[in-house]
């Protein structure tokens, strides 16, 4: 049953995203895209309407006296971030661009989630069409989306115990409420001091590389989230810049930190990055594989890449670009040696930190699962003796390793079978695996039909609206989701 607080806090999320749009509306204004102006108005006002609604209907219903309680959390955070993505493809619906409104839904869930698919490019509605108010937009709903669930799993989740967050609660540095601070509200708000900080240096970075005014501020919202937009239908090859490249690359990077960790750098002046287990894996890992495909790239005869510094940027920001989830692309890397695609492909899964911007399994996760196999091993080897284990100096209890375990075979479990399904719709294997990765993972590009270069607009639309929920499943670590439907639908 809904109580009258999950339509109270419905209400004032959409009441905030209906004043989201107002920035919008002013870049509209500023270059006289009088018909965008149009559509921004009549977005704000039925986005208001609803919350306005949903807020006065909370009062309609009787006063529940307890606190907010688990499965309200649930449906709060899920129904929340549908009528977001519902309601933020007004603006694309209502815009002179012609887009129908599956497409509109499409990009706008991918914004939110930091996903990066999208459904424009050069075979359909260019990018650089939608004019300046409509790409502000979608890149802010990106910027949005990121720091979104950061607080979400930071300041929310623990409080309440739920699903594979509890892994935090083992880290010495992890995202925990007590680890940062006692309050929700305190720590909100150190997040989005990070968070803005983090974006208005890149804003500066790479306003003085030569971006304009216009494009340094989107790409510096949708570089800190790992998201993916791009104002330009190249991407980041638009740009032709090396120092850009490397820009994007360091802050890619830092974004797939866990946001905790940043916390006590710049908050407490404490280095503890390699303190952290996750970390120093994150750090590893990225440079096995970005060393793995730099040399196999350079020693190929099928490719025309060489042994410098040019072909160690385009790998490097290539394997940044992917580990992060981010999405942003300067290369074709499906053109690559079997291998590195091989290698690529393997980032879709993986994802970055747990509490950071990017999506996919998280570090953690893998870690913890590779930690507990070779435990078993041991286990079979001596079995009286008690093993226990550990991520940093805490001991990982029972219940957190079943759940990750779960997760786990939850997450390969939904994507095979909805690989299985979008083949149904005459899609090749390898462009149907790559759907269902890269919208659980909240990648964005991916291989064959989806490949770096390529645009998701082909695609049915059942399979957009496939795609669309994989991408909400991915984000919200699929149990959110899951509990709902299961609480709903087999009670």
């Amino acid at each position: 049953m809904i109580s009258n607080k999950i339509l109270k806090v419905l209400g004032i999320m959409l009441g905030f995203l209906s004043f989201s749009m107002v920035p919008s509306f002013f870049w509209s204004l500023y270059y006289n895209e009088s018909a965008q102006l149009i559509s921004f108005t009549y977005s704000f006002l039925i986005t208001f309407f609803f919350a306005l609604i949903l807020y006065l209907s909370s009062y309609l219903l009787k006063e529940t006296k307890h606190d907010i309680s688990s499965l309200d959390a649930f449906t709060i955070v899920t129904f929340g971030w549908i009528l977001t993505a519902f309601f933020g493809s007004l603006p694309y619906f209502l815009s002179p661009n012609n887009l129908s409104f599956i497409d509109s839904f499409f990009e706008s869930m991918s914004g939110f989630t930091t996903t990066g698919a999208t459904i424009l490019g050069l075979n359909t509605t260019s990018i650089e069409s939608l004019g300046y108010g409509l790409l502000f937009w979608r890149s802010f709903t990106q910027f949005l989306g990121g720091i979104g669930i950061i607080v979400f799993s930071i300041a929310l989740l623990p409080l309440l115990g739920i699903g594979g967050v509890q892994l935090f609660k083992a880290e010495v540095a992890g995202p925990t409420a007590d680890k940062i601070t006692p309050r929700i509200k305190q720590t909100a708000k150190l997040l989005w001091r990070i968070y803005l900080g983090l974006t208005f240096i890149v804003f500066i970075l790479f306003y003085f590389q030569g971006m304009s005014f216009f494009d340094s501020i989107c790409h510096s919202f949708t570089t800190i989230s790992t998201a993916g937009f791009s104002t330009h239908t190249e991407s980041i090859k638009y740009f032709n810049s090396p120092g850009i490249e490397w820009t994007m690359i360091f802050f890619m990077f830092i974004s797939g930190i866990s946001f905790s960790i940043h916390y006590l750098f710049f908050a407490k002046k404490k280095f503890h990055y390699f303190k952290n287990e996750e970390f120093r894996t994150y750090f590893i890992l990225f440079f096995i594989i970005l060393i793995t495909i730099f040399i196999n790239l350079s020693i190929s005869s099928s490719n025309s890449y060489n042994f410098n510094f040019e072909t160690l940027r385009h790998t490097t920001f290539t394997v940044t670009s992917l580990l992060t989830t981010s999405g942003f692309v300067t290369e074709n890397y499906e053109v690559w040696p079997h291998l590195s695609v091989a290698l690529c492909f393997f980032l879709f899964f993986i994802g970055a930190s747990a509490g950071s911007t990017t999506g996919g399994i998280k570090i953690i996760r893998t870690l913890l699962i590779f930690k507990y196999i070779y435990f078993e091993i041991k286990r079979l080897i001596h079995p009286n003796v008690v093993y226990n284990i550990k991520i940093g100096n805490k001991i990982i209890s029972e219940d957190v390793v079943k759940n990750t375990l779960g997760f786990y075979l939850f997450y390969i479990m939904i994507f095979v079978l909805f690989s299985i399904f979008i083949s149904f719709f005459n899609i090749d294997l390898i462009s149907a695996l790559s759907i269902s990765a890269s919208s659980l993972g909240n990648i964005g590009p991916g291989l064959g039909t989806i490949g770096p270069y390529d645009n998701w607009g082909h695609l049915p639309d059942v399979v957009k609206i496939i795609s669309t929920f994989c991408m909400l499943l991915g984000r919200l670590e699929i149990f959110t989701v899951m509990v709902l439907i299961s609480r709903l639908f087999f009670k």
